[in-house]
């Protein structure tokens, strides 16, 4: 039986947090993935690079501009209240800004900006080098986390820990009930918007269980990188040795204090960035994880969750938060295209393509207090927040 919007007594209590806007997801038949990308015009599947490089250039101006802005004419760092106001500020707004070349380079690693692959792979090698993100090793684990969308065992990034005894999703239960709802949903953000993005490239966090500990600059886990792609993950660590080395001699210029507020509190925001929209495009109390013969890659495909971003953020981001789920139908399909093809699918399928209207701040806060471990329910995995859930019956 599917998962449906009744739920159980024991996740009734997490899917409450719902309420005030929205119901609970449905979920029953799924389109074959034929069906749903003959509903998409043949258009949107086309590629162009003068286009595209248009939107490269446009993110890199926007966060290069911020960056000399700031560079020439905010005062140095100091530990001033409104300096430190001031860099706070900036760091949000050119970390929003960097993470749309952030989003450029994620499109280039999918083969959704051009039909060269030579151009493709430089121009995503240089942006996320300049961010400190192994270009190719993070796009060898991307294709895996597409490959492997919502499953419990294979899939990569946001995997949510099972509740069985002695398990650590059911340590982090009781971590939940000691500390409250509200305390361990501020952990829960720090711990994924601050530190996971390192956390997952050096140790594989909320990365497959079936595939262990990896590390994206040190191509040890051959279940991750097999191959040829152990080559291509030291090719990538030139790219970020060569950015570490740029910012060295920047420091050696102007000092530390001068790169860490114009360089490394955007770095940060960014992100944060990233791992948000993973984080809420994949996960909510009644989003389903499956496993074994309950999974299929389009089924994968329907569990993933559109959101508002709105159109300012949109705009900087290529629409990735938005447009996520036509993303993962198909990811060769350039960010501008995403639109239509997301309208497509929503009037195609409009039972099983998912968009929630909750807005971010809230679904973040959601999420992050109460989609905590993973109990069974129909034919996949829910999320529940507490002991008290699983006592429910």
């Amino acid at each position: 039986m599917a998962i449906q919007n009744k739920f159980s007594p024991r996740v009734q209590a997490n899917a409450k947090a719902l309420e005030p806007y929205r119901k609970p997801f449905e979920f029953g038949e799924c389109p074959t993935v034929a069906e749903a990308k003959q509903a998409i015009p043949a258009h949107c599947f086309v590629r162009s690079l003068p286009r595209s490089m248009m939107h490269a250039i446009i993110s890199a101006v926007l966060a290069g501009g911020m960056l000399y802005v700031a560079w020439r004419f905010f005062p140095a760092p100091s530990l001033s209240p409104l300096v430190i106001a001031l860099y706070v500020l900036y760091a949000f707004v050119e970390g929003t800004l960097l993470t749309g070349c952030w989003v450029i380079a994620h499109e280039c690693g999918h083969g959704a900006f051009c039909d060269n692959p030579v151009i493709q792979d430089a121009v995503g090698y240089v942006f996320h080098s300049m961010l400190l993100v192994p270009y190719f090793s993070w796009q060898r684990s991307h294709a895996v986390h597409h490959q492997f969308t919502n499953s419990m065992t294979e899939g990569e990034t946001h995997v949510p820990n099972k509740v069985e005894p002695g398990s650590w999703g059911d340590s982090m239960l009781a971590l939940h009930d000691t500390l409250g709802d509200s305390l361990f949903g501020a952990m829960n953000l720090f711990n994924h918007l601050a530190i996971g993005w390192p956390l997952y490239l050096l140790f594989g966090f909320t990365g497959s269980p079936e595939r262990g500990i990896s590390n994206h600059f040190v191509p040890f886990n051959d279940k991750l990188f097999p191959g040829m792609w152990r080559y291509k993950v030291l090719l990538s660590d030139i790219g970020v040795l060569v950015t570490l080395g740029l910012l060295m001699m920047w420091a050696r210029e102007e000092g530390w204090a001068a790169v860490l507020a114009l360089y490394g509190g955007p770095y940060l925001v960014a992100n944060g960035w990233l791992v948000l929209y993973t984080w809420l495009q994949h996960t909510d109390v009644d989003i389903p994880h499956y496993e074994g013969k309950n999974w299929t890659w389009v089924r994968g495909v329907f569990a993933t969750v559109d959101r508002p971003y709105g159109p300012v953020i949109n705009f900087l981001h290529h629409g990735i938060g938005s447009t996520h789920v036509a993303h993962h139908l198909c990811h060769t399909m350039p960010h501008y295209h995403a639109w239509e093809a997301t309208r497509a699918l929503q009037a195609a399928f409009p039972k099983a393509y998912l968009y929630d209207p909750t807005p971010i701040i809230p679904a973040m806060w959601r999420v992050a207090r109460r989609c905590v471990a993973a109990v069974p329910e129909g034919d996949g995995w829910v999320y529940v927040a507490s002991r008290k859930d699983l006592k429910s019956e």
